[in-house]
C-alpha cells in the first residue's frame, strides 16, 4: 500500500495539469475571438487614415529636382495635375497612396525617384449645421467630428429647438439619407453609440 501512494499522487497531479491546460487553452480562444471582434469595427480615434477630398492642398516634392516640387490643389473632379505624370486621382485616397502612384509613374523617367507628398491644407472636410442653433452655417474643420461636437461648434441649441427631431442629412452616390439623432439621450450620456461621426458634406438639421 505504501508503494502505491506516490503513484496516486502522480496521477492526481497529472490530472490537475491537464485540466489547467485545457482551461487555459479555452481562455486563450475566448481572448482571440474577442480581439478579432473588437478589431472589426474601428471606432473614433482608431487611427483610420484621412482620405483626401476636393480643395485639399498637397505639397509634392521630388528630391534633387526643384522643377518637380510644387503645391497642387485637388480639383472638384478629384484629380491633381503633376509634371511628367499628368492626371492623378487624389480624392478618396490617402496621401501615401497618391505618393506611391506618382513615384511609380515617375520611375519611367527618373531612376528610383524619391517622392514626398504632404497635405498642407485640409479644406475639404466641411459640415453644415442649420436650423435652431445659435451659430448656424458652414464649418471647415481638419479632423473628424461627431454630432455633439458639431452642435457645440454651432453654439448649441436655441431655447425653442426641437431636440428630439434633429436629423443628419447625408448624400451617398447622389442618394439622400436621413439619420435621426437622439439628442435628448446623448446629452444625458445615453445611447452614445448613436453619436455619429459626420462625413464631409453632412448637414445637421435642427428644427
Amino acid at each position: 500500500m505504501g508503494k502505491m501512494m506516490p503513484l496516486f499522487h502522480v496521477m492526481r497531479m497529472l490530472s490537475r495539469a491537464i485540466l489547467g491546460g485545457l482551461l487555459l487553452w479555452l481562455g486563450g480562444c475566448s481572448v482571440l475571438e474577442s480581439s478579432s471582434k473588437s478589431g472589426a469595427t474601428p471606432g473614433p480615434g482608431s487611427g483610420v487614415e484621412y482620405l483626401l477630398g476636393a480643395e485639399d492642398v498637397l505639397a509634392i516634392a521630388v528630391w534633387k529636382d526643384e522643377h518637380l516640387t510644387k503645391e497642387v490643389v485637388v480639383r472638384p473632379d478629384g484629380f491633381i495635375s503633376f509634371p511628367l505624370v499628368g492626371e492623378v486621382q487624389a480624392a478618396g485616397r490617402t496621401v501615401e497612396e497618391v505618393r506611391a502612384d506618382i513615384a511609380k509613374r515617375l520611375a519611367k523617367y527618373i531612376p528610383n525617384p524619391n517622392v514626398s507628398v504632404a497635405a498642407t491644407k485640409v479644406l475639404s472636410y466641411r459640415i453644415y449645421v442649420l436650423g435652431r442653433v445659435n451659430k448656424p452655417g458652414e464649418f471647415m474643420i481638419g479632423h473628424t467630428t461627431d454630432v455633439l461636437q458639431a452642435l457645440s461648434l454651432a453654439g448649441g441649441l436655441t431655447p425653442f429647438a426641437s431636440e428630439n427631431d434633429i436629423r443628419i442629412i447625408r448624400r451617398i452616390h447622389g442618394e439622400q439619407q436621413v439619420i435621426p439623432v437622439p439628442y435628448g439621450d446623448l446629452k444625458r450620456g445615453k445611447s452614445l453609440e448613436r453619436n455619429a461621426l459626420l462625413q464631409r458634406g453632412d448637414v445637421v438639421m435642427v428644427p
